[in-house]
């Protein structure tokens, strides 16, 4: 079970530093890494829930599709790739028969647009595609994986999770499942600290999946 920003699409630089732009622009003081550190692996509820609490009021409600028309024209612009490695480390999993799918605290429609500016729409199905908007509580609570796992037809102690936020890794503990933690940006100390158990490259994922069947 995948997320889908750092760890399929490589969108997480370009995601933050726009929704710190937008945050910045309406009074929420932020630099790129508290922001990261705040925001990353989250819901937009999420955001919005901290945005009220020190500024009084809910951020004006433009604010995200002002963020979503900047990410978009960027997936447009094909300058939001893919994780490196990625395409081969699927294509290894489906050689070896394991099934696997897409859960993210983004929406569909980002969702969507991520995969298909990545090159990565034709592996990922709309019935192996879930968003946090499918359930009640984005990461960190174990809803969504656990209502993927539910959909796919596994149980979460034989589920796996790939993550790159510390939000998503708690997640996934608490859903039960092992959690696999993808190191290309978040520092590996700071998702051991979390529980997962870190790699450094997209090459090692089918090993270490495979190592667990």
């Amino acid at each position: 079970m995948f997320d889908c920003d750092g760890v399929l699409v490589d969108s997480e630089p370009t995601a933050n530093r726009i929704l710190t732009e937008g945050l910045n622009a309406i009074g929420f003081a932020t630099t790129l890494e508290q922001s990261e550190r705040a925001f990353m692996g989250r819901s937009w509820e999420h955001m919005v829930e901290v945005v009220t609490e020190r500024l009084g009021a809910p951020p004006p409600d433009a604010l995200r599709q002002q963020y979503r028309d900047r990410l978009f024209a960027a997936y447009a612009a094909r300058s939001v790739p893919a994780v490196p490695g990625i395409a081969a480390a699927l294509d290894g999993l489906d050689a070896a028969g394991l099934p696997y799918c897409v859960a993210s605290s983004g929406d569909h429609e980002r969702i969507r647009n991520g995969l298909a500016t990545a090159g990565l729409s034709d592996r990922f199905h709309d019935e192996q595609t879930f968003s946090a908007d499918d359930v009640g509580r984005g990461k960190p609570w174990p809803d969504l994986f656990l209502h993927a796992a539910r959909q796919m037809g596994f149980e979460p102690a034989s589920t796996v999770v790939v993550e790159d936020s510390p939000a998503g890794v708690e997640a996934g503990l608490a859903a039960g499942m092992r959690v696999l933690g993808y190191s290309g940006r978040t520092p590996a100390e700071v998702l051991r600290s979390a529980g997962a158990e870190p790699f450094a490259a997209m090459a090692e994922l089918p090993r270490l999946l495979t190592a667990t069947v």
